[in-house]
C-alpha cells in the first residue's frame, strides 16, 4: 500500500503582503514560517518518503528546502526533468540512502495567469468586475487574457502525474508532491474523480497537507487533510 502526500507551498510574499496574481512569476516565501516548516517536517517525514516532485517555481522548491532544514539526516537533491531526461542540478552522480531526490518539473507549475501576472487583484476587479475575475480564477473553462484555463492546468498536470507519479505509487513507493493551488487541485480532481463542475469548490490552504493511502490499483483507502 503506497502513500501520496500533496503539499501546497508556504505563503509567498505576493500571496499575503501584496495580493497580486502570481502565476508563474518567481517570488520569495514570506519570512518567519519556521514553526510551520518544522511542523510539516514532522508530519511528512515520520513516513518513509521515496520520491519528491516539485514544480519549477522557487516558492515550491524553497518550501521543501525549508522543511528539510529540520531533518539534519536528509538532504534534498534537486533533479530537473527535461524531455524525459534527468539533469542533476547539483552535479551529484551518486546519492546516499539519506538523500531525498526532488524531481522538478514545469508540468506542476501553478496556473499561468497571462497578462494578469504581477497585477494587483483588487485593481483587476475594479477594471473588469468581480464576476469576470471570479470566472477567470475559479471556473473550469475560462482563461484570463493570454493565460491558462483550469482545464489547461488539468491537462498538463494530470498527464505528468499519470506518466511519472503513478509508476512510483504502483511500485509501492511513498510520494510527496509540492506544488501550487491549481496544479494540486488538478491532481485531486483526477484521483478523486471529481466532476468538472465541482472543481471550483475545492480549496487547499497554504501549507495544507493532503494525505492518501492507496491500494495496489491506486484506489483511495483513506484520506486526511492537515
Amino acid at each position: 500500500m503506497a502513500k501520496l502526500f500533496l503539499l501546497r507551498h508556504l505563503k509567498s510574499q505576493w500571496n499575503e503582503e501584496e495580493s497580486r496574481f502570481t502565476g508563474w512569476t518567481d517570488v520569495c516565501l514570506e519570512k518567519n514560517q519556521q514553526e510551520k516548516a518544522q511542523e510539516l517536517c514532522h508530519k511528512i517525514f515520520q513516513n518513509k518518503i521515496d520520491a519528491v516532485y516539485s514544480s519549477r517555481l522557487f516558492r515550491n522548491m524553497d518550501t521543501i528546502a525549508r522543511i528539510l532544514e529540520y531533518d539534519p539526516q536528509r538532504y534534498p537533491i534537486f533533479i530537473h526533468l527535461d524531455k524525459g531526461k534527468m539533469k542533476d542540478w547539483g552535479g551529484f552522480e551518486d546519492m546516499s540512502q539519506l538523500d531525498i531526490p526532488v524531481y522538478v518539473t514545469e508540468a506542476l507549475n501553478e496556473r499561468h495567469y497571462g497578462k494578469l501576472q504581477g497585477l494587483d487583484k483588487q485593481e483587476i476587479i475594479k477594471k473588469y468586475g468581480s464576476e469576470k475575475v471570479h470566472n477567470w480564477r475559479r471556473s473550469y473553462g475560462y482563461a484570463p487574457p493570454g493565460g491558462e484555463a483550469l482545464r489547461d492546468v488539468c491537462k498538463r498536470t494530470v498527464r505528468f502525474y499519470k506518466s511519472r507519479v503513478e509508476k512510483d505509487l504502483k511500485s509501492g513507493k511513498n510520494v510527496l508532491i509540492i506544488a501550487s493551488h491549481n496544479s494540486l487541485r488538478a491532481i485531486v480532481k483526477y484521483i478523486e474523480k471529481i466532476p468538472d463542475e465541482a472543481k471550483p469548490n475545492l480549496e487547499i490552504p497554504f501549507a495544507g497537507l493532503l494525505s492518501y493511502e492507496l491500494d495496489d490499483s491506486l484506489k483511495i483507502k483513506s484520506k486526511s487533510l492537515n
